[in-house]
């Protein structure tokens, strides 16, 4: 079993980690607010308040974690406000082998990303490109500079160059914007990346800052 794998086993097993939380991002409330519901995709869960407030809000949402406690209390957590949120025990770098399988309309990723060792990372945006349908909308949240106690368990953090060098052949990264700090992680960033359509992959986006600009004006959904 990986280290990190094992870790959060470990902190679900022993009481709610600092950065478990009872409400919905903010963040997620606003960009869903008033945008038709379709099918959701939470990547590194937790304990499912994301998905279910999505699925509160019409959206069919499926939660995925590699905690079993977590999960568990998800479930629980689901069943007992009749939330029709689903959840499942999988490695979000391994999602067809968990049964998860596409096409979604929105997927988040709330800390999840920026904590995945480097050599997995390839692994994850295959998976994601796998289950998301062109257009979909990705919004992913971490921290640039991981606490060391994260880095000794692969964490490497998420800037502007890692993801569009790692996502760009199948999504265009069109928002980057503050968020708030989750637990004792710091300051967040949230980024907006774009599935983009079977005509354009392979395509890099623009690398020039004006062009990526105006790539980010057009594209920006709320």
């Amino acid at each position: 079993m990986r280290i990190d794998s094992l870790f959060y086993r470990l902190a679900y097993r022993s009481g709610r980690p600092r950065w478990d939380t009872t409400q919905p991002r903010p963040e997620l409330v606003e960009l869903t607010h008033s945008r038709p519901a379709g099918r959701a995709l939470d990547l590194g869960c937790g304990t499912g308040t994301d998905c279910i407030y999505l699925a509160d809000q019409g959206w069919e949402a499926l939660g995925v974690d590699f905690a079993p406690k977590a999960i568990a209390i998800a479930r629980s957590r689901a069943a007992a406000s009749r939330s029709s949120a689903s959840f499942t025990v999988g490695d979000v770098t391994r999602l067809r082998e968990a049964g998860v399988h596409g096409e979604f309309d929105l997927v988040i990723d709330i800390g999840c990303y920026h904590a995945i060792p480097a050599g997995l990372r390839d692994s994850y945006v295959t998976e994601v490109a796998a289950v998301t349908k062109p257009g979909a909308d990705f919004y992913l949240a971490g921290v640039a500079d991981p606490p060391a106690t994260w880095r000794l368990l692969g964490a490497r953090g998420v800037n502007t160059d890692d993801l569009r060098d790692r996502f760009g052949a199948q999504f265009e990264l069109v928002d980057e914007r503050n968020a708030a700090p989750a637990g004792r992680a710091g300051s967040f960033a949230l980024y907006h990346l774009v599935r983009q359509h079977p005509s354009r992959l392979g395509r890099r986006p623009a690398t020039d800052p004006a062009d990526t600009a105006h790539s980010a004006r057009g594209h920006t959904r709320g």
